[in-house]
């Protein structure tokens, strides 16, 4: 079992102040190519998986957001890290029908 949650809003700035939902995508199927669990919410993406592999793809996401033309990248995270395990199916079970 994965010991980390690790959801993520990515607000990246772009040099003509452009549309940034094509950069989120982009930042989205970075986290799909992983192969990591995750989850696209409204306002964040929660990926689950080992804390050391999530840490890696934010910053290869943040390090793409500057390829792509950025000036910067902010990354709000939060991190549930729990070396017993943690899934987001076990945290939100009760509330899935």
């Amino acid at each position: 079992m994965s010991n980390s949650l690790v959801s993520i809003q990515i607000i990246p700035k772009t040099e003509k102040n452009e549309d940034v939902i094509p950069y989120v995508d982009h930042a989205i199927s970075l986290i799909e190519k992983s192969g990591l669990k995750y989850e696209v919410h409204p306002l964040e993406t929660t990926i689950e998986g080992e804390l050391s592999t999530i840490f890696g793809l934010i910053e290869k996401m943040n390090e793409v957001m500057v390829e792509k033309g950025c000036s910067n990248v902010i990354s709000q995270i939060k991190v549930l890290y729990q070396p017993s395990g943690a899934s987001m199916d076990d945290l939100t079970s009760k509330y899935r029908t």
